[in-house]
């Protein structure tokens, strides 16, 4: 291992420990906004960087890039369609959210159906970060931090040792963020990962076409863009990873839970100081998004150019690449900016297993009358406690079966469009009872085992949990219809919080949207690899056409405004 990859990751990475200290050293921490909204105080863009690095693991880079390298940019539609989720959730959810001034989302669940169901939803899922998402992980970041420091040859010990050595050093650090530093110290070090993340990012795919082309960018796009054109294919078949169908079906549903009503998520724009950052910040990682597979796919693809198609272990591809294409500085410096991408997902979703702890589980049985400060010291306790049981799993992941990562993808469709629809439902209808959403629960989850698990439904999984969805949407208003409410839901209002949207929302989500079409007529039959240029042509101008559009609006609003004062 180079002395300047070590020297240079440990600067970078004692840089954002030092810089985060600093920030939050004086902050008490101890009220229920404090510790676990960061005092309701963050801005767009400290909420854009947060969601995009909770999201952003190395299981992102290397396995996407592994899908990649194996099949072709199919893949691209995780990252790619989250930018039209993220708009709706923007402009639908976020405002609900902060007008309610709820903490988790099963505060809303309780509020629109009845205790039982947010106990219900709690459990789930907090089994899923302690058991799944943690672990995964801690091991997952061990693995490419092995290799690249090759830590088992340097320290002379067995692979599992390695690990868990790793995998209690990244315990260790999240554990200070999360647990001590709240919510705030999170989203203050994802904030500079994030950017480092972005510009360490893009610098993988920029050297390896320079290396690709033999010291000349040109030449090694041109190989990129004509070599292999059907890896640029982004619309996917049946036997692709991720079909082109499933965007409009099982993939818009699992994309509404996770960045909508996933805990460890959507606590960043509840963090929000107001309803205007808290929207700037969710359209602002949608745009992150949109172009994220320059950074996560691309790679995979210069890969399979470099090295060939059979050169090993696909999930190797990428480590494999940054040591190779980046100078010695430079890859330390990454090593950084990828330890805080593990970093952040760890201590986001372990500081959002402490306040769902805290708040739907301890202070209902045995908080009530607690002060503020004995609920956070109940939820620091209980992060210390899951913290330490994950990264004693960690290491035994090694053992587990082939596939798992894609076995995993599976099974969170038990707890994670189910537990969307309940509250896709409990928005749009007031007299649809709680009776409904427990009913649906049963059902939908265990439908979805008796297709995954017993009948081994041949439809890809996305288009089964589609089914489920209409399915169980159906049957709760059918038991709203026969045994309804006995009055209507009324959302609560939080008064302190200012609701007053972001006055460039659509303007903004009408570029990402329009980002979105284009990253797919890019890499298709009719983009960069199509003799006939007509339909770029076409894109571009529209584009134009667009955004003069929107300057011509701000334009006349600016007008307006002046003419009012």
């Amino acid at each position: 291992m180079s002395i300047t990859v070590l020297l240079s990751f440990l600067l970078f990475t004692g840089f954002v420990v030092a810089f985060t200290y600093n920030k939050v050293k004086n902050d008490k921490n101890t009220s229920q906004d404090g510790f676990f909204l960061g005092g309701r105080s963050l801005t767009g863009g400290l909420i854009a960087s947060s969601l995009i690095l909770t999201n952003l693991s190395a299981t992102s880079f290397v396995g996407m890039s592994a899908q990649a390298y194996t099949h072709n940019m199919s893949v691209m539609g995780w990252e790619v369609a989250s930018g039209v989720t993220l708009v709706i959730i923007a402009l639908m959810l976020v405002p609900r959210y902060l007008k309610q001034g709820i903490t988790t989302i099963p505060d809303f669940l309780e509020s629109r159906y009845d205790m039982s169901v947010k106990k219900f939803v709690t459990l789930l899922f907090l089994c899923q970060y302690v058991i799944n998402i943690l672990p995964t992980t801690l091991y997952a970041g061990a693995v490419v931090l092995g290799e690249i420091f090759d830590v088992q040859a340097l320290l002379n010990i067995s692979e599992f040792s390695s690990i868990a050595l790793i995998s209690a050093t990244i315990g260790l650090l999240g554990f200070f963020y999360a647990i001590y530093g709240g919510l705030k110290a999170v989203v203050i070090a994802d904030t500079i990962n994030g950017v480092g993340l972005i510009v360490g990012g893009m610098m993988i795919p920029v050297f390896g076409l320079m290396v690709l082309g033999e010291g000349s960018f040109g030449a090694g796009l041109d190989i990129l863009l004509y070599a292999a054109p059907e890896k640029l294919q982004s619309v996917g078949t049946e036997t692709d990873p991720l079909p082109f169908s499933t965007l409009f079906t099982g993939l818009l549903l699992v994309n509404l839970y996770y960045w909508g009503t996933d805990q460890s998520i959507i606590q960043r724009a509840l963090g929000a100081k107001n309803l205007k950052e808290g929207q700037k910040g969710v359209i602002l990682a949608g745009a992150i998004k949109v172009i994220s597979p320059l950074f996560l796919i691309i790679p995979g693809i210069i890969a399979f150019h470099m090295f060939g198609a059979d050169a090993g272990n696909p999930d190797t591809m990428y480590t494999r690449l940054v040591n190779e294409v980046l100078p010695k500085p430079l890859v330390g410096f990454f090593v950084a900016v990828m330890f805080g991408a593990i970093l952040s997902t760890f201590n986001g979703v372990l500081n959002s297993s402490t306040t769902l702890f805290a708040l739907n589980v301890y202070k209902p049985l045995f908080g009530q009358g607690k002060t503020d400060e004995e609920l956070v010291g109940k939820g620091r306790i209980f992060g210390v406690v899951i913290a330490i049981i994950s990264v004693c799993i960690a290491p035994f992941i090694m053992y587990a079966p082939e596939g798992l990562f894609q076995y995993l993808q599976m099974v969170a469709g038990f707890f994670s469009v189910p537990i969307f629809t309940i509250v896709f439902v409990g928005y749009i209808s007031k007299r649809v009872p709680a009776l409904a959403a427990k009913v649906a629960l049963v059902v939908f989850v265990s439908s979805y085992a008796a297709m995954q698990l017993v009948f081994k439904t041949p439809i890809h999984f996305l288009h089964q949990l589609a089914i489920l969805f209409v399915v169980c949407t159906a049957l709760m208003f059918i038991i709203g219809y026969f045994m309804p409410r006995e009055d209507d839901y009324v959302m609560p209002v939080n008064e302190n919080i200012d609701v007053t949207p972001w006055k460039f929302r659509f303007e903004a989500s009408a570029i990402i949207l329009y980002m979105v079409l284009g990253a797919y007529v890019m890499f298709s039959d009719v983009g960069f690899v199509s003799d006939d240029p007509t339909i770029m042509q076409v894109y571009g101008v529209c584009g134009i056409v667009m955004l003069v559009g929107i300057f011509g609006r701000l334009a006349k609003r600016k007008k307006g405004i002046e003419a009012t004062v």
